[in-house]
């Protein structure tokens, strides 16, 4: 128990590894807030809090209740070796409505740490590690341990994973421990990291709380919310925790997505205009080329007399492009051996969609269409809009024999909507009721692989990637740091479902082609380009690196990444190099690019030894051999060459 104030401080407490304790909090509007300088900071040891008595605790909940009936249940579950599930519910058991204006998923005390890492998320730029010192994030107890230091980091919007992934993991360096926490989190999320009666840290983590979010919940008597789920992993490294909550992640995948196959996507072939004539050209240069999916992205829909994006939510096909409708498409790909995919929006429309004035239908803010660029948001709980999506959507994959649908999804509605509650707990319910057409998808087509996408990477977090087979790992399908972000991002969802873009150009080098093929290595390879004018040569090159691909595929599924390290500060203009080295079972995918001013593999594996980012351990003794000779070196296959700036190789060997 803590005390705050001479006043006893009750929480649900699940303990694991010593004096790390697990637990949640809750804030209700018009209880007193803690003081000392926290108001607007955080709503931690409110005197919510202080009325609560444990009930009843087991090993997977702990019950508490406080004098008006109101009960908050901590759900605990250990899902693997040093990995945790928790997830929190309050249910309104007394005669009076409340207002929640604080929800945490949970609340972890008596952490030893003094750095803290976690992950940035910019359009084309997903997945950046940033490491900070406790003391430099002034994370050190007051002189009298009273005030309050606060760490407060999140993302308010429809599209969780910009600014920061819903990640943060605490590392002790003197022990060597790490703390790792990946929150489920489809909407406005929040975790903060405080310090205040000594220098072990508490960290709080759920959904945007009323200060951050706008979140206010009313909780009328026998009422119930639930918090999205957190995963919770210990371990001696950053790439050790990021495995386990990698690993504990339980994705719906297709039954037919099962094998790492391979996509080809024609976006980067006709950039937006596909059409009978050319998707059939498409597919005839593909087949046979070992595709398991080709995807028909954006601009099969719409009038020729404007740019199709503007008629996104109509979604009736355009029959100048498709005379003959979709269906003969979807025929010809399937005769060809291949799964035929199609690229839909549906939760947003734009201009001239004659659903942009059907106000009914909308989101609104302050009573108004909510506009965001050119785009507005369909409101996912109204009947009639579910029922137009079952018939636009669903219907078309069915009538079309559509076995692949991409999701895509490109602005955010921002802090909220219009509702009955604050306007973070109605967005959270929009986005609720679109995970639920998700799943009705799945339901109704079971077979069908899902591929979600948000302006790339925007919605890579552990809630949609369970409703997914495969996501878009970025935009950043043709510049320089594409291996740096697909490596980035392989740390937080598991790399069978990261769908990494190569995308070759007919004038394209060796070099280019190994530098963009490698990069798949980290997830899933998709490809796009210039399908039409590659030549004999570059599909031979092309050609090799699937083969590469399918022969590690088993490492990059199930494998352990024992080095993820990067000594290149820019994303535009990088420098120096990257190595991922993943293993398993008795083979090892070492994975290194280089970029400008770069040197050798064995070059670059000592240098990072001496400055302390790459220990020493037998892993980098066959990194060095490697670099150097094959002598000892029992190498598997080899794909690329890496004898220059902006050039590739990987190798899988005997470990």
């Amino acid at each position: 128990m803590q005390t705050i104030d001479g006043r006893e401080n009750v929480s649900g407490m699940f303990k694991i590894n010593g004096g790390i304790e697990i637990a949640s909090q809750i804030k209700l509007a018009g209880d007193e807030y803690s003081g000392f300088y926290s108001n607007g900071l955080t709503m931690q040891d409110s005197e919510t809090m202080r009325r609560m008595n444990i009930i009843e605790e087991d090993d997977l909940r702990t019950i508490l209740k406080d004098d008006r009936n109101i009960e908050l249940t901590v759900l605990h579950e250990t899902v693997a070796d040093s990995t945790y599930c928790v997830q929190s519910v309050v249910t309104n058991k007394g005669d009076k409505e409340v207002t929640l204006e604080m929800l945490d998923t949970f609340s972890i005390t008596g952490i030893c740490a003094d750095k803290i890492h976690r992950m940035t998320s910019f359009w084309s730029a997903e997945g950046r590690l940033k490491t900070d010192d406790v003391k430099e994030l002034g994370l050190e107890c007051s002189w009298n341990h009273m005030a309050y230091r606060v760490e407060k980091f999140g993302n308010i919007g429809s599209m969780p994973v910009r600014r920061y992934f819903p990640f943060v993991a605490l590392e002790d360096t003197v022990s060597e421990q790490f703390i790792g926490i990946l929150l489920y989190a489809p909407s406005s999320w929040q975790i903060e990291i405080v310090c205040r009666q000594d220098d072990k840290l508490t960290v709080n983590g759920g959904i945007a709380d009323r200060d951050f979010g706008a979140f206010t919940k009313r909780l009328i008597p026998g009422e119930t919310i639930e918090t999205p789920k957190a995963l919770i992993a210990l371990g001696k490294s950053m790439e050790e925790v990021c495995d386990k909550l990698v690993k504990a992640q339980r994705p719906d995948i297709s039954p037919v997505d099962n094998h790492m196959g391979i996509t080809f996507n024609e976006y980067c072939a006709t950039w937006g205009n596909p059409n009978e004539e050319n998707m059939k050209k498409v597919c005839d240069h593909v087949a046979g080329k070992g595709m398991q999916y080709l995807v028909m992205d954006s601009g099969w829909y719409g009038k020729d007399d404007g740019y199709w994006w503007d008629y996104t939510g109509e979604w009736e096909i355009n029959t100048n492009r498709f005379p003959n409708g979709l269906k003969p498409v979807a025929d010809y790909i399937r005769s060809k051996g291949m799964i035929p995919g199609i690229w839909f929006e549906f939760e947003n429309v734009t201009p001239k969609c004659k659903l942009w004035n059907k106000a009914e239908w909308l989101l609104k803010k302050d009573g108004v269409p909510l506009s965001v660029g050119g785009r507005r948001f369909l409101d996912m709980e109204n009947p009639e809009v579910k029922e137009h999506l079952r018939e636009k959507v669903i219907k078309l994959l069915k009538d079309n024999g559509y076995g692949y649908i991409k999701v895509d999804y490109n602005d955010t509605i921002g802090v909220g909507c219009d509702g009955p509650d604050g306007l973070g707990e109605n967005l959270r319910r929009k986005i609720l009721a679109t995970q639920e057409f998700f799943r009705e998808l799945r339901k109704e087509i079971p077979e069908l692989v899902i591929e979600n996408c948000s302006s790339g990477g925007h919605r890579l977090e552990p809630s949609m990637m369970e409703l997914s087979s495969m996501a878009s790992f970025s935009d950043a399908h043709e510049i320089k740091s594409l291996p740096i972000i697909a490596a980035n991002v392989h740390r937080i969802i598991r790399p069978e479902q990261n769908q990494i873009w190569a995308v070759f150009r007919a004038d394209d080098s060796d070099e280019r082609l190994y530098y963009s093929i490698c990069s798949t290595l980290f997830g899933r390879m998709g490809l796009s380009g210039d399908i039409y004018d590659m030549s004999e040569h570059q599909w031979d090159v092309i050609h090799a690196g699937m083969d590469f691909y399918n022969n590690a595929s088993d490492i990059i599924k199930n494998g352990y990444t024992e080095v993820l390290d990067c000594n290149t500060a820019g994303y535009n203009k990088p420098d120096g190099g990257q190595l991922v080295v993943r293993s398993f079972d008795n083979k090892v995918l070492v994975v290194y690019h280089r970029f400008e001013n770069s040197v050798s593999l064995s070059e670059y594996v000592r240098s990072r030894i001496e400055c302390g980012s790459i220990k020493e351990s037998k892993i980098t003794d066959m990194l060095l051999k490697l670099g150097r000779s094959p002598a000892d070196i029992v190498r598997i296959d080899t794909y690329g060459s890496a004898e220059s700036d902006f050039s590739a190789q990987a190798w899988v060997v005997k470990n």
